[in-house]
């Protein structure tokens, strides 16, 4: 069995507070697809075990026959409980190596990185063990204020020595489609651009759009 396929052209990461609770993350999660999102990602820091269990279990029904994987942020131990298609982690989660080990071969793994170094420590890992990266912040961002603004051109520096996928995240909008397009990005990894937002299935909408336009996809 090999890994699912997945596209980061529109990587919604889930925030329960900006979607007002569990339900508003299903529902936003339930027309974001429909607008067009390609890939979520279910991020809770603060829901117990048990409940994010029933919050992702949630979302796998809400995508099932939608061609759109679900990932889980850092909880790679519940990734099979839930039935997740894979996981992602942060430089200061779980190492990639104990992470796929524990999700096992045919699932997909995401790794955060803001340094060509955090790129080279993975590669060391073996190629093989990470699926794509999510670098950021493109910008300074209230939903991870801990994580430095890299900008376009240290993005870029990331993308160059990449083996992977990359996909943008931090603050990313529409209107930054065509600079993250022009460096050979994969991808926006978007958080507030969806989540809270009056229209979620418009905004996705919005983001697959500037992003079809900027790559020249039809």
């Amino acid at each position: 069995m090999s890994r699912p396929d997945f596209d980061l052209s529109v990587y919604l990461v889930t925030d329960t507070d900006q979607c007002g609770g569990a339900d508003g993350v299903v529902e936003t999660v339930r027309q974001a697809v429909d607008g067009g999102a390609t890939l979520v990602q279910l991020r809770d820091h603060h829901l117990g075990d048990d409940d994010f269990v029933v919050l992702g279990r949630r979302l796998v029904d809400v995508l099932a026959g939608a061609g759109v994987p679900l990932l889980i942020d850092d909880r790679v131990h519940l990734v099979e409980t839930i039935g997740a298609a894979g996981a992602h982690v942060g430089q200061s989660d779980t190492d990639v190596a104990t992470a796929r080990r524990i999700i096992g071969p045919d699932r997909l793994l995401g790794l955060s990185a803001q340094s060509p170094e955090h790129v080279r420590a993975a590669i060391a890992a073996g190629e093989d063990i990470v699926d794509y990266l999510g670098v950021g912040a493109l910008h300074a961002t209230g939903t991870k204020p801990e994580a430095d603004d890299l900008g376009l051109r240290r993005l870029a520096e990331v993308i160059k020595v990449s083996p992977w996928p990359v996909c943008a995240i931090g603050g990313v909008k529409a209107d930054d489609a065509a600079d993250l397009a022009r460096i050979h990005c994969d991808g926006m990894s978007v958080v507030s651009a969806i989540c809270g937002q009056p229209d979620p299935r418009q905004a996705a909408a919005d983001l697959l759009a500037a992003w079809t336009v900027a790559t020249g996809r039809s």
